[in-house]
């Protein structure tokens, strides 16, 4: 198996069909992470539109994560807090140097995570759940068009 890294913790979670505890935890950790991923292409792009943007997605990144962390409590019926293990982030292997092309597999990413989000909406019982994951991949979505902007921006 290779190593857990945020690669291939989303890749891991692809063909879940129903989210359970362990499934929100480990999606919960992709979310904090996505939060470095962003702000680490944010550094490494040399135009500060193109920055600009990539830190808002950061930003919502982390406001996935809160909402994951309200669905662990609402299936586990208390509020939940990440062990120390949970929190810790996961690796975000990254080149030093990126180039435009990054981003065109972002967007796709990004489409994938909305599509992902629904799917596991559908198969929800609890409506305040199904409500957070629905919200959440609305905005995967704005992260796609945010992207697909950086890459326009990186292409001009």
């Amino acid at each position: 198996m290779s190593e857990l890294n945020f690669f291939t913790a989303n890749a891991g979670l692809a063909n879940v069909e129903k989210l359970e505890v362990p499934e929100l935890t480990m999606l919960y950790r992709i979310e904090m992470a996505g939060e470095v991923f962003y702000n680490m292409l944010a550094d490494r792009v040399d135009n500060a539109e193109a920055a600009d943007l990539l830190r808002k997605n950061a930003v919502e990144e982390r406001g996935h994560a809160r909402r994951l962390a309200r669905m662990i409590s609402i299936k586990i019926g208390h509020e939940w807090e990440p062990t120390p293990e949970v929190a810790e982030l996961l690796a975000v292997p990254l080149p030093d140097q990126i180039d435009s092309k990054i981003f065109a597999g972002v967007v796709q990413g990004e489409i994938n995570g909305d599509a992902g989000y629904q799917r596991w909406a559908d198969a929800e019982p609890d409506e305040e759940v199904v409500r957070l994951l629905r919200l959440n991949g609305r905005e995967e979505t704005i992260h796609a068009g945010r992207a697909q902007q950086v890459f326009d921006l990186l292409n001009a």
